[in-house]
């Protein structure tokens, strides 16, 4: 009999074994996996670009322009028009234009693809004008 348990013995060994392999692999997989998908967001670059105007109406105004979460440009307003160019840098873009002396907010989802914007205000309101 103890042939038979010492049997067993090895048998429940060498799945223990065998299973903390298969772990270890499926661990170094995943690992090079998320090791991979970071490199690739770090290397993503963009081409398109992005050309704001601001036509009328924010002569004499502070004003604040956000790109998604980054600050383009904070300055009072003496000259009309003010043209700004700027790359994409995300999958997605929404452009802010915040009036800083009433922190009033306009917000402008940008194309993927690029493009020329043009912005007038008219009282409080900031209005996008058309494309071209």
């Amino acid at each position: 009999m103890t042939h038979r348990l010492n049997t067993n013995k090895q048998f429940m060994i060498g799945n223990g074994i065998l299973a903390f392999a298969v772990i270890f692999v499926v661990v170094i997989f995943v690992y090079m996996s998320m090791r991979l998908q970071q490199q690739k967001k770090e290397e993503r670059n963009f081409l398109e670009s992005y050309t704001l105007t601001l036509e009328r109406g924010f002569a004499g105004d502070s004003i604040s322009l956000f790109l998604n979460d980054s600050l383009l440009v904070c300055r009072r307003m003496t000259d009309e028009p003010f043209s700004l160019e700027v790359g994409r840098f995300a999958e997605q873009s929404a452009l802010m234009i915040v009036d800083n002396a009433t922190e009033k907010l306009s917000l402008f989802e940008l194309s993927g693809k690029g493009g020329t914007y043009r912005f007038e205000k008219e009282g409080e309101e900031v209005k996008l004008l058309s494309q071209e």
